[in-house]
């Protein structure tokens, strides 16, 4: 079975890392956000893009998920003590990366060749695609004004009062070579426990990407659980929305594009509800603190998917 996980962030980097656990590395495509790219320091950092290499090539922090594991601080402490900027930390280990990048990129390289190359030295086996080799940063509108996404999430603290989202040049953005290929070739779509307004959203903007997918079997996992995000701020996006963050305000989210959901058992009493979306449903543990855990939840999808064709083969529909 070939699978095209698309995710952005810790929640989407360890359901990814469940699925290559056990998939042959050929069936796994991952396609990653990249409205979160940004310029820090005059490099090009992309969170999501490297929180999910990290994990899957064992590099990345245990404790917070994102950045690298046994990081030093050098050259952050000596930028912040000569007065530079000093709002988003950067590791000495994690800058390697974003001057090499960089520096490709200034010699014309493009963004998805890069992270070939990278996956390559890292012994990442699966493949891992940015959504678009196109800058599409995300630009979050508050009540404080239209910012960027680095700059409302890091600096300001999600402080700001958030009531939409915008994704520059999306209309004319196209998807990273390799990108409608794996999809085309899948059997399934899988969208990770990730943030649906800015880790998700962005890659069902891509306009190819967005109307290639919908000839898909496409399955969602919550990213909340219990009317709480596991990590950032997704409830509170929902909340300042006007919408009650749950499982079910989720499945609505991605309700004409999913044709399954899973969610964890604490929110079993909107099953009902999810199901009159006509999605199917799979109730399960969704929290994944550790590799058993990714690998579990990424069998339960599986499997989950796999009980949907053959029911639909039963009662002569299609999953």
């Amino acid at each position: 079975m070939k699978i095209l996980a698309l995710a952005g962030g810790v929640g989407g980097a360890k359901l990814v890392d469940g699925l290559a656990q056990i998939l042959p590395p050929e069936n796994l495509t991952v396609i990653v956000n990249t409205g979160d790219d940004f310029e820090y320091w005059g490099l090009k950092v992309c969170p999501d893009l490297d929180t999910v290499c990290y994990t899957l090539a064992g590099l990345a922090n245990p404790d917070t998920g994102w950045g690298r594991a046994d990081e030093t601080w050098h050259v952050f402490e000596s930028v912040t003590a000569l007065g530079g900027d000093s709002w988003f930390r950067l590791g000495d280990r994690d800058l390697g990366l974003h001057l090499e990048r960089t520096q490709r990129l200034r010699e014309g390289e493009s963004l998805s060749e890069i992270t070939r190359d990278f996956c390559q030295a890292w012994g990442v086996r699966p493949t891992v695609l940015p959504m678009s080799d196109d800058l599409i940063p995300t630009m979050v509108t508050t009540n404080e004004g239209v910012l960027p996404f680095q700059e409302y999430f890091v600096q300001r603290k999600c402080q700001p009062r958030v009531s939409g989202f915008n994704f520059m040049n999306i209309e004319r953005s196209e998807p990273a070579p390799g990108v409608l290929h794996a999809l085309q070739e899948s059997d399934l779509v899988v969208i990770c426990p990730s943030n649906p307004w800015v880790s998700i959203d962005p890659i069902l903007a891509v306009p190819t990407l967005k109307s290639a997918l919908s000839s898909r079997p496409i399955v969602g996992v919550s990213p909340i659980i219990g009317g709480k995000a596991v990590k950032g701020p997704a409830a509170r996006m929902y909340r300042e929305l006007g919408i009650q963050p749950s499982a079910l305000a989720v499945a609505q989210h991605y309700q004409n594009l999913i044709t399954g959901f899973v969610f964890d058992t604490v929110d079993v009493a909107q099953d009902d509800d999810i199901r009159k979306l006509d999605i199917q449903t799979l109730v399960t543990d969704t929290l994944m603190k550790t590799s058993y855990d990714r690998r579990r939840l990424a069998q339960d999808v599986l499997q989950f998917y796999e009980g949907m064709i053959v029911s639909s083969k039963k009662f002569g529909g299609k999953a």
